[in-house]
């Protein structure tokens, strides 16, 4: 079977992705901006469990690249670790540690210094459950019991009032659900939640939208002639769509007069498989109920 070629999106479309997600748009709306499918668009967003990854930012009391250049023109003068944290205000032992980590003051270049900061600082932090596996054990237990994120949090507060080591919050036991990169609890657990969705959602979601449901450019049943309510002339077919479990379709087309019955295997729901299907296996009616249908 031929792979489909994967699809990348840049940052600006994930942000504007993610904002619509906020916003409450579904899967399907959020695909239409980007004329993509919605489990492209779901593969983007279930990586991080439905919840934004934040932003990398640097932290205010960091050195810039302005004063790592500084330091780096000062090197190469010959200038005193003391002088050089005397003009940038900054406390000498930052400066020593500043060169001595990033090739000494033989090999120290600001570029790469800079960059080599914002390396080491891409690590994510274990979050508190991976670390005591005990108290994620206490956790699980009481989702299997159907306990809901905030009575857990609530009851290990009442129960180790003096120790915080035995507190967590809701948020961090939803965010370790959804996000299963962190390692500290198993995805099964899903479905002891109240609502068993495989990610978060935004406050503002709803299915109740001015499309759901709708079939474009529709006519209307009670449009239909009298000459098909009555089923008196041949050729007038009702069709709908069956669908199992597993993922599993099937096309049902029934003529009115003769209650003749077809039933049709899809290998997907979307309109284009459907209406193939549906000609490829018209052609094996009888003569007289295929030239109704063509």
């Amino acid at each position: 079977m031929r792979q489909r070629p994967r699809i990348y999106y840049s940052d600006s479309q994930k942000a504007l992705m993610w904002e619509r997600w906020k916003k409450g748009w579904t899967l399907h709306e959020i695909g239409k901006l980007f004329d993509r499918a919605h489990s492209s668009i779901h593969r983007i967003l279930s990586e991080t469990g439905g919840i934004q990854p934040r932003e990398r930012s640097r932290a205010l009391k960091a050195l810039t690249l302005a004063e790592r250049e500084e330091i780096s023109r000062a090197m190469v003068t010959g200038e005193s670790i003391r002088s050089i944290a005397t003009r940038l205000g900054r406390a000498p032992s930052t400066i020593s540690r500043e060169i001595r980590r990033n090739g000494g003051s033989e090999s120290y270049r600001a570029n790469q210094a800079d960059e080599a900061t914002w390396d080491r600082a891409r690590r994510p932090k274990c979050c508190k459950l991976s670390k005591d596996r005990a108290l994620a054990h206490i956790v699980a237990d009481k989702l299997r019991m159907l306990w809901s994120p905030e009575q857990i949090a609530g009851w290990l507060k009442h129960t180790y009032p003096s120790d915080e080591s035995h507190h967590v919050s809701h948020e961090t036991i939803y965010r370790s659900l959804f996000i299963q990169a962190r390692g500290a609890l198993k995805k099964e657990l899903l479905a002891h939640l109240r609502r068993t969705r495989g990610m978060r959602r935004s406050r503002h979601y709803t299915q109740k939208t001015a499309i759901h449901g709708q079939i474009i450019d529709a006519v209307s049943i009670s449009e239909r002639p009298a000459s098909i309510e009555d089923r008196a002339v041949p050729g007038h077919w009702e069709g709908d769509l069956v669908f199992g479990s597993g993922n599993s379709q099937i096309a049902t087309l029934v003529e009115r007069q003769t209650r003749y019955v077809m039933l049709v295997k899809l290998d997907g729901k979307d309109s284009q498989t459907v209406v193939n299907a549906l000609i490829k296996n018209a052609r094996k009616l009888p003569q007289e109920l295929y030239k109704s249908l063509t």
